[in-house]
């Protein structure tokens, strides 16, 4: 898929979903917009354990970002996350937010396109993807499991 049809997807799913911001993307379709838009960013808002325990996309220098949506351990919410996020990024950055499964992510997207970041978009499945059968993650879907590059510690 060539960076517009990703986009058309993108959007199409918010549409359908009735997503309150700019659209929602798949792994591969993720890791292919960033490829062909070195501007934009991937924001990993799981938590610093989640980081080093479980690993975290290698993608292009500088297009990762590293910021807690809930803060580890106890969950609670990183009050300055929006902060530290518009400290990194121009509002009208292209923003990709990614978490274990999608939810936090999802919820990250909301915010940010609240607080006025113009692009955001949620990648589906996240990191890990849902659970299977056994109730562990990492077997249906999710950036492992597509094959997408990651690093681990």
């Amino acid at each position: 898929m060539n960076p517009e049809q990703i986009m058309q997807a993108a959007a199409e799913r918010a549409q359908t979903q009735q997503l309150p911001y700019a659209g929602a993307l798949l792994p591969k379709e993720a890791y292919a917009f960033l490829e062909h838009n070195p501007q934009a960013h991937l924001v990993d808002v799981r938590t610093q354990a989640e980081w080093d325990w479980v690993g975290r996309p290698h993608i292009a220098e500088g297009q990762l970002l590293c910021i807690e949506w809930n803060r580890y351990p106890g969950g609670v919410p990183n009050p300055g996350f929006l902060e530290q996020l518009a400290q990194r990024v121009q509002p009208d950055t292209p923003l990709l937010f990614l978490c274990r499964s999608g939810a936090r992510s999802h919820n990250a997207a909301i915010r940010a396109t609240q607080a006025g970041f113009k692009y955001c978009f949620n990648v589906l499945e996240g990191f890990e993807g849902d659970k299977d059968a056994q109730s562990q993650r990492g077997h249906l879907n999710g950036w492992r499991k597509a094959g997408l590059p990651w690093v681990q510690g």
